[in-house]
């Protein structure tokens, strides 16, 4: 797990309000979002084996062997 360091904007009352984060921190943020997105969006297709995915890519010319 990444270690994020972030800081917090309070309120008068002390209530966390808002975040700061790196730009680094946010764009790690940004795209483990973006993965997530792509994972329930094909969450339903259906699924093949790794010998056929090394067949298809084999016939890709994607990999040898």
């Amino acid at each position: 797990m990444r270690n994020i360091q972030e800081q917090y904007i309070v309120d008068e009352k002390g209530r966390k309000t808002a975040v700061v984060l790196s730009v680094e921190d946010y764009q790690r943020l940004l795209e483990d979002l973006h993965d997530l997105t792509v994972i329930a969006e094909r969450r339903d297709e259906p699924t093949i084996g790794l010998e056929e995915l090394k067949r298809r890519l084999r016939a890709d010319g994607l990999i040898q062997g």
